[in-house]
């Protein structure tokens, strides 16, 4: 390991800057690559972009939700099956729903005297991400 400055990459200033620990040589090797620490910020998404994941992981934190995911990821459903499937209460249920719908996973469309809730193209993305873990 060493503590010396690593190098910016070409793409950047000339100039060094300083790393405040030491890291291992393979690290250090593999940072020069991608221009160091200032390169290695620059592939970081944007906070607005970390803001809306982190988000979406929070509203999928709960088993409810993501069970709620599971089942609208093989149709839409009206809020009596989703209801009936989950065994909670109605009231339970709409605040579930609503943190989903607030975070861009379902949306809701009234038919008749029913509220069909079905997956948005974001909901579709992270229901098939769950199917594959």
């Amino acid at each position: 390991m060493t503590d010396t400055p690593l190098p910016i990459h070409r793409d950047f200033e000339r100039e060094e800057f300083e790393v405040r620990c030491e890291i291992p040589e393979t690290i250090r090797s593999d940072l020069m690559q991608i221009g160091g620490i200032p390169g290695l910020k620059t592939l970081l998404p944007s906070a607005g972009r970390i803001e809306e994941l982190s988000s979406t992981h929070h509203a999928l934190s709960d088993p409810v939700r993501v069970t709620i995911l599971y089942l609208l990821s093989v149709q839409p459903l009206c809020v009596c099956v989703i209801r009936e499937c989950i065994g909670i209460s109605g009231s339970k249920l709409s605040y579930h729903l609503n943190i989903m719908k607030e975070n861009g996973l379902i949306v809701s469309e009234q038919q008749g005297n029913w509220i069909i809730y079905r997956l948005t193209d974001k909901g579709k993305v992270f229901a098939e991400e769950l199917a594959r873990m």
